[in-house]
């Protein structure tokens, strides 16, 4: 089999979530930096960091790296990777990338040069002056930092947030990726009962019983790599029923997700049963100032209204100290709120036992941990 450095961006914050569920599958991790993990695999371990890994949000293979101040040097650099253990000659070859803090800053000029590159290699390689591109879509992506050039190959296609279960959202929903982190970092195992008092589309709960259910978030879902003559399709099958197998089924975990807004209610409800796991989820229209923690709960979480998702910021002021008289855990119970309101712990009524800055996106948001009441 052949073997990868493979690269798996994340969410900002989540580097360590990400690195555990890695070394966990038994890979070994080469590098650990902002936004992505790196590691080794074999064929077996591209398929399913594909469909197993909760918070990365693809894997892409590593297939060159070198330095270049200049377009000569990112043309040579380019043309020196043996691209045609991937590429057929019929197969597409788009450019994809980013450059920060480095001479080269014209992010059209480096696709130009880069596919050129890619182009002459590949001419010398399959004797031809043209390609058509019309099989196999092989997404390339360059990242260049401080005029470090990086080129890796997208085995992925959509981003992996992308589970399947939510076409529909409500306002500003929470990614998925960084949602399974969350439930990460709140320890949420199969003998929980969990709970979200502003459920929304339902994400966080969603993913808490995919994590505590061990099901595999993109086990039913297509990727690129799919499409590669070098990956036998026996084999993403082989792995989906390795993965399918140990998924657990236990019969006291429980999650209930409360929201004001009916049609919150509805999508969360729908999303649940899309997902697999709308027999766990108990879903009702509830005004937080009328929340009481449901019997047996061990953990809440949950994406509070702020500022954007509710056009008013003083409003959302208000909810947070609601919040504070209602959520604030006891009997061992565990509160994990994210929001990007920095004034949310004075608000609330109480510091938090630890905080966590973490991106939604491009925002900055901090988790705001309660597990010591």
């Amino acid at each position: 089999m052949r073997r990868f450095e493979l690269i798996a961006p994340c969410h900002f914050g989540m580097e360590s979530v990400l690195k555990r569920e890695i070394t966990d599958l038994g890979y070994d991790i080469t590098d650990v930096a902002d936004g992505r993990v790196t590691f080794f695999g074999d064929e077996e371990a591209l398929c399913r960091a594909n469909i197993f890994l909760r918070t990365a949000e693809r894997i892409l293979i590593k297939i060159g790296n070198f330095h270049a101040e200049t377009f000569e040097e990112l043309f040579q650099g380019v043309k020196a990777i043996p691209i045609e253990k991937y590429v057929g000659k019929f197969d597409k070859f788009p450019i994809k990338g980013f450059s920060l803090n480095s001479k080269l800053t014209s992010v059209p000029a480096c696709q130009k040069i880069i596919k050129k590159a890619m182009v002459e290699r590949m001419k010398s390689v399959y004797k031809i002056g043209y390609f058509q591109e019309t099989e196999a879509l092989f997404q390339f992506r360059f990242s260049i930092m401080k005029d470090n050039v990086t080129i890796t190959l997208d085995t992925s296609g959509e981003g992996l947030h992308k589970r399947g279960y939510r076409r529909f959202s409500n306002a500003a929903p929470i990614k998925e990726t960084l949602a399974a982190g969350i439930a990460d970092l709140a320890r949420i195992r199969d003998n929980d009962i969990v709970c979200d008092p502003f459920c929304g589309s339902g994400t966080l709960l969603i993913e808490s019983a995919l994590k505590a259910l061990n099901i595999p978030p993109c086990l039913d879902r297509e990727f690129t790599a799919m499409q590669w003559e070098f990956l036998p399709k026996e084999m993403w099958d082989e792995e989906r029923e390795a993965l399918r197998a140990n998924i657990r089924k236990p019969e006291n975990f429980k999650l209930y997700g409360f929201d004001i807004d009916p049609e919150a209610v509805r999508l969360t409800r729908d999303n649940a049963l899309k997902a697999g796991v709308g027999e766990y989820i108990e879903v009702k229209q509830r005004d937080v100032a009328d929340f009481t923690y449901p019997e047996g709960c061990t953990a809440l979480l949950c994406n509070p209204p702020y500022g954007e998702r509710m056009l008013d910021e003083e409003q959302a002021h208000e909810l947070y100290k609601e919040m504070g008289k209602r959520l604030l855990p006891t009997d061992g119970r565990r509160l994990f709120v994210i929001t990007p309101d920095g004034e949310f712990e004075e608000l609330f009524g109480k510091k938090a036992d630890k905080n966590r800055k973490l991106y939604n996106g491009m925002l900055m948001c901090r988790l705001y941990s309660y597990f010591k009441g």
